[in-house]
């Protein structure tokens, strides 16, 4: 396992919250928010770009991604350097990168067999996503995306690139990583459901969080419950608290300015 260099924080707190399931006084259940201070070792930790694409045949979705883009290479570049492992994971664009030491780096990492999931019952969304989500009016989906948005840089001597659960697992084993971060888009969609993302990986036994500020719903107003998109994302995020994962703040990996 790789170590941090002495000038660089060996650890880096990080501020969880999830919604826990109480007894209330009366004896009627209740959510009750929680937040739990919890330290990790950045050399055992890595943060994953979900499906930050250079294009979404959304504009809304563009329009927040570009948004969204520089804050998150700010927060990457701090956690890069404070050893922390970047995989960038812009799904459907591996071609792209064929030619990619950052690619090829994740190739190399030698094959471990994923496990089989441990599958869990949740309560549907709490957004109704069954038009796509867009609230710009689009209707037809299609592949628009190429590769990953140009705003987030790519380290290729240190980084990861991979859309594929399986090649993030065979990093993980290789690196000696016990911690994610999941950060991108869209929270609904991408962020639970791909390979390498929030459901496969709590099915798995992995310790994963969303950087919840860093990411996005596909969600459409004028669908239930109609709230603003706004509204909408953060009903998704909560409901991840609830019943997948905790979640973090980016401010908590800004740890490389003061190292």
């Amino acid at each position: 396992m790789r170590k941090p260099s002495s000038d660089k924080p060996s650890e880096i707190a990080l501020n969880m919250r999830f919604h826990a399931w109480r007894a209330g006084a009366s004896g009627a259940g209740e959510w009750e928010l929680v937040t739990v201070a919890k330290r990790v070792r950045a050399a055992e930790t890595a943060i994953i770009i979900c499906d930050m694409w250079d294009k979404h045949w959304c504009r809304g979705a563009n329009e927040r991604v570009a948004v969204m883009a520089p804050r998150m290479n700010e927060v990457v570049k701090a956690a890069r350097a404070a050893g922390i492992t970047i995989i960038h994971a812009p799904s459907e664009t591996m071609e792209f990168y064929r030619d990619s030491p950052a690619r090829a780096r994740v190739l190399a990492a030698p094959h471990v067999p994923m496990p089989e999931p441990v599958l869990r019952e949740v309560p549907p969304l709490p957004i109704d996503d069954s038009d796509g989500g867009s609230d710009t009016g689009e209707t037809s989906w299609y592949t628009a995306w190429t590769r990953q948005h140009a705003a987030i840089e790519i380290d290729e001597e240190r980084d990861a690139i991979s859309d594929s659960g399986q090649d993030v697992w065979n990093l993980m084993h290789e690196r000696g990583l016990r911690h994610l971060l999941i950060m991108g888009v869209h929270t609904n969609m991408c962020i639970l459901g791909r390979s390498f993302a929030i459901k496969a990986m709590v099915q798995r036994g992995v310790d994963i969080m969303l950087v919840r500020d860093l990411t996005d719903a596909m969600y459409n107003p004028a669908k239930p419950p109609h709230v603003s998109h706004d509204e909408g994302t953060r009903l998704v995020v909560d409901h991840i608290e609830k019943h997948w994962c905790p979640t973090v703040l980016s401010d908590d990996l800004l740890v490389a300015r003061s190292a």
